[in-house]
């Protein structure tokens, strides 16, 4: 098996093909701490692309409520149990792969989920309906009381593991943009790739019997439109736009200022080996941090504080970068934060969102007197 190099990992790991990075790799950051699971960036994606006759079960986006949601049911706990304990060491992954740590006769570690796990998307699942103890929740009463939201897509991995498991070569990833797709002429829906997706974000349509996933709506994105999961996000949690490697990293680059400069936003199990390229800034009041590490990795306390320090006032470029989120529905290639403001650039360096660092506040009086009116209710 070729071995390729996993900058996530700190190492190089197996894989079923040679390495072949895209000419450039699209991706995301989204901001745990600012999203409210409102599901609007669920609904956009359903609407615009599973409402057809065998997709009623998919969701390309979804949000879970953490530690105890899942769509589908289990996928994180299923996969980590099947992989076993893992360690770090110095920023370096010790363990194996789900491609290394493949069964023989398998080319990954996965499983196929039953029907009814995906029966459950998150509705409810943080709110309680009787009194919370600590054999059946993940807490620590009566003060350690926690929940997050997060927000899943697919992360595009620069080595997809259902690319690796499929046996008709069905699934390829555009050399133009890193954005892994489905060649539905060639898909036979041995589903294959359902069970390989640690993830779980490849689904099969039992209509068509030929799988199915996330696009990144790259008919937006060859336009230099974000995606619709991402303009429409109320919370203005996501960052969309072009990632480098750390070595190429531009710091001018909002997806590279957070993901390589400032090491803010981190991989969801990156201890899986894919290489995802979808990015989370973790929650900054979950307590346990042993959680987040085992979600995210071990650069989860240097991501809090570096976040921390943007939300005091100490860091206004970060600060900048993250208020340009969802700030236009364009994508932003380059950022510069002066004068109290950030701004946002397009592919051709011209300016295409200005916001400001804080919120300008104008106090007006009751009584307008060049009107002669009240501008409140008096009464």
């Amino acid at each position: 098996m070729p071995k390729v190099y996993n900058w996530q990992i700190g190492r190089e790991m197996d894989y079923w093909y040679e390495g072949s990075r895209p000419q450039r790799q699209v991706g995301a950051v989204f901001d745990t701490n600012k999203c409210i699971a409102c599901q609007t960036c669920t609904m956009a994606c359903k609407t615009t692309w599973t409402s057809g006759k065998g997709q009623e079960y998919m969701f390309w986006n979804n949000v879970e409520t953490k530690p105890w949601g899942s769509y589908p049911l289990a996928w994180d706990v299923r996969i980590l149990q099947m992989l076993g304990p893992q360690r770090w060491e110095n920023g370096v992954y010790q363990g194996k792969t789900i491609f290394e740590a493949a069964p023989p006769g398998e080319r990954v570690l996965g499983y196929l989920p039953e029907d009814l796990d995906y029966a459950y998307p998150n509705r409810g699942e943080d709110e309680t309906n009787a009194p919370l103890n600590e054999d059946k929740f993940y807490i620590r009463l009566p003060h350690d009381l926690w929940f997050f939201y997060l927000p899943r897509i697919c992360n595009h991995c620069t080595y997809p593991a259902c690319l690796a498991a499929c046996p008709r070569v069905a699934i390829y990833k555009r050399r133009e943009d890193g954005i892994v797709l489905v060649d539905q002429a060639r898909c036979r829906g041995y589903r294959e790739c359902v069970q390989a997706c640690p993830y779980k974000k490849v689904f099969y349509n039992h209509v068509t019997r030929i799988a199915e996933k996330c696009i990144f709506c790259f008919p937006a994105v060859e336009r230099g439109y974000q995606p619709r999961c991402m303009r429409t996000c109320i919370g203005k949690i996501r960052t969309v736009g072009f990632i480098h490697t750390p070595e190429q990293a531009d710091p001018e680059n909002p997806m590279d200022f957070l993901v390589h400069v400032r090491k803010v936003a981190l991989p969801l199990l990156p201890q899986l080996g894919l290489e995802p390229n979808v990015y989370y800034i973790p929650p900054v009041h979950v307590g346990n941090v042993r959680f987040l590490k085992m979600l995210f990795g071990p650069g989860v306390e240097r991501a809090i504080a570096a976040y921390k320090k943007a939300m005091e006032g100490q860091d206004p470029e970060l600060l900048g970068v993250l208020l340009l989120a969802v700030s236009t529905d364009r994508l932003i290639y380059k950022f510069r934060v002066a004068g109290g403001q950030a701004m946002g650039y397009d592919e051709k360096g011209q300016e295409i969102v200005r916001v400001p660092l804080k919120e300008p506040i104008v106090v007006r009086p009751p009584l307008d007197d060049k009107v002669g009116a009240y501008r409140y209710n008096i009464t």
